[in-house]
């Protein structure tokens, strides 16, 4: 018999953690080792379990997402990480990409699509989710150099936009990305100039507009 998938779940939702640790452990191939319902706790738990593999929700509290997933890829580099999220916008998983993780699933896909992704990261692919894996691809092999608007930001200025579009002040903004109001001011300008926008509400609008927010 093959050694299981050892696997770290972080949810900040019980239930839903509770739920895809019974599908994972009845699955055949794959130990859920430990929980976590923080970035904190995602980086106590890794580092107590050492785990195969990551499953890193995008949206949990005390967390900037793509921070988290480089930092545990500094800590833990034998780990591999999966972002679980619903958000099917492409944008998502290019930061998520380009950040370090190895996969990118969405939650509204059928649970055993999580199976195969932690299957594939552990042999060393990399997954992205079948509802948005053409679009990212395509996107993907476009050059740096030639991508325009909001395919240009970097993944510091696409959380910037992401908050301030979700109504955060720019305090509140430099508080969740730990940076200082100083910083967080110089990625709003950043923002703003490689969209092409003028004013914080433009900023909000387009945010609603291409789905950022939610």
């Amino acid at each position: 018999m093959s050694t299981p998938i050892r696997v770290l779940l972080a949810d900040d939702h019980v239930m839903v953690r509770e739920v895809l640790a019974q599908f994972l452990d009845e699955s055949g191939c794959i130990q859920v080792v430990g929980q976590a319902a923080n970035a904190d706790q995602v980086f106590e738990v890794a580092g107590a379990t050492k785990p195969d593999v990551i499953v890193l929700d995008y949206g949990m509290p005390r967390s900037d997402a793509l921070t988290t997933i480089e930092t545990l890829l500094v800590r833990h580099p034998k780990s591999k990480v999966v972002v679980l999220t619903v958000h099917e916008n492409i944008h998502y998983a290019v930061k998520v990409l380009e950040s370090g993780a190895h996969g990118y699933v969405v939650k509204s896909a059928a649970v055993s699509e999580l199976v195969d992704a932690l299957r594939a990261v552990s042999e060393g692919e990399v997954y992205i989710s079948t509802k948005v894996s053409q679009s990212v691809l395509k996107h993907l092999r476009q050059p740096r150099k030639e991508r325009l608007g909001m395919e240009s930001l970097s993944q510091r200025e696409f959380e910037t936009l992401r908050l301030l579009g979700a109504g955060m002040s720019l305090k509140e903004c430099a508080h969740h990305l730990d940076i200082s109001a100083s910083s967080a001011s110089t990625y709003r300008a950043r923002v703003m100039e490689k969209l092409k926008l003028n004013t914080t509400a433009e900023l909000i609008r387009f945010a609603l507009q291409n789905e950022i927010v939610g």
